[in-house]
């Protein structure tokens, strides 16, 4: 069935804080298939049920290749860089395989107890400085971007500017297109560096991989390091720590049962990335190659759709009581990290990092607190990500 629908605005709003827009939840429940504006690019569908999220993130017959060259639906006027986002399989695919090589679960593991002594690193230098302090600055950017850093081997005399690239890469700064060829080019030059004089990090790794088997682009080496790893490994972890910690400290219940239980950080952690969405809208739309019905609306072929992670994240078909945060939820299949072929290359790595930020912070500072209340708390403002800017904490 096709039907002529209102196209809404969207984004619908900025909702305060952590929360979402109640426009998405009125739309799953009343209008799951609707039709949206971004302020570029053409007309778009957008999904907010978990089951129609999760059909346009697997099913063939929508595709992220088929996206390229189109007029995309988007938040800024310039493309964004996509690298190995921007593939369907068997290309995808093949990228994906050599990530899986370098990237393993033991590898990330093994990573752990690093990540552990730079978050320590970290505290120490802030609870040094003195209560308050900002817990931005002084540890929910720099811990992440230190442990990606070592991860891929980047010299320490490097990491200050690595920093300005990686939050450029999330923002609508006219510089956005600059950062991203300086970065790919300082990439470039040490993935040549690892050829010449092989290492064990990651970078070095991920070279051997693509030397040993496909034999796979410069550009699409770049892509998995860059976009891949890059974005996740620093610009999620790094928003969502002082997310989760706002979140904490404005739910002292959620606080105390963590303190109480160490235990449930994992789940914790899931439950936290299930509820906080990490964008402000949905972004990387599918174009559907052929027509589909999705929530009894066909989908023509050539429309793109756009997917709803923190709609389908909370939608009450598959959570019960969907807008609560429940730590101690035994089933929890959120999609904050996305599904199928385009789940997040460095989603291991983010629940990593952050489980030891919360380990971290509960340890560290048992009497935390917001040092001003919401008047020490600002908002990112046209980025890619949402979440705080500055969180003024005291201990």
């Amino acid at each position: 069935m096709t039907i002529d629908q209102e196209i809404r605005k969207y984004p619908f709003s900025e909702a305060p804080g952590i929360d979402i827009d109640p426009v998405y939840g009125l739309l799953r429940s009343t209008e799951p298939l609707a039709r949206v504006q971004l302020p570029y690019g053409e007309v778009s569908w957008l999904a907010t049920r978990y089951e129609d999220v999760k059909t346009v993130l697997t099913d063939p017959r929508f595709s992220r290749a088929a996206a390229q060259g189109k007029d995309q639906p988007r938040t800024r006027e310039e493309m964004t860089y996509e690298g190995i986002i921007g593939l369907d399989p068997p290309d995808h695919t093949r990228l994906r395989k050599l990530a899986g090589k370098a990237l393993t679960a033991r590898r990330v593991n093994e990573m752990r107890e690093g990540a552990q002594r730079i978050a320590n690193e970290y505290v120490d230098e802030m609870i040094a400085k003195g209560s308050p302090g900002d817990l931005v600055e002084l540890f929910a950017l720099p811990y992440p971007i230190t442990v990606i850093c070592e991860l891929l081997g980047v010299p320490f005399e490097d990491r200050a500017q690595f920093r300005i690239w990686t939050e450029g890469l999330t923002s609508t700064s006219e510089q956005l297109m600059v950062y991203a060829e300086q970065l790919f080019g300082y990439m470039g030059k040490l993935v040549a560096q690892r050829r010449e004089q092989p290492t064990d990090d990651l970078l070095g790794a991920l070279v051997k991989a693509r030397d040993e088997g496909d034999r796979l682009t410069e550009q699409e080496l770049l892509s998995i390091a860059g976009v891949g790893l890059l974005l996740t490994g620093v610009e999620t972890v790094s928003t969502h720590i002082p997310n989760f910690v706002y979140a904490l400290l404005t739910n002292p219940e959620l606080m105390a049962q963590l303190r109480a239980d160490r235990s449930l950080v994992p789940a914790a952690v899931e439950e936290l990335l299930r509820m906080i969405p990490l964008n402000p809208a949905a972004m990387f739309p599918r174009y559907a190659v052929e027509d589909i019905e999705l929530s009894g609306i066909t989908v023509r072929a050539g429309e793109p759709v756009l997917v709803s992670l923190p709609g389908a994240n909370r939608d009450p078909e598959i959570f019960d009581n969907p807008e609560t945060f429940d730590f101690t939820r035994e089933q929890n299949p959120h999609v904050a990290f996305g599904h199928g072929p385009h789940h997040c290359l460095g989603a291991q790595l983010a629940r990593m990092e952050l489980q030891v930020a919360l380990h971290t912070v509960l340890d560290r500072f048992p009497e935390l607190s917001l040092a001003d209340g919401d008047a020490g708390v600002s908002w990112k403002s046209g980025q890619l990500v949402r979440g705080p800017n500055k969180l003024l904490v005291a201990w």
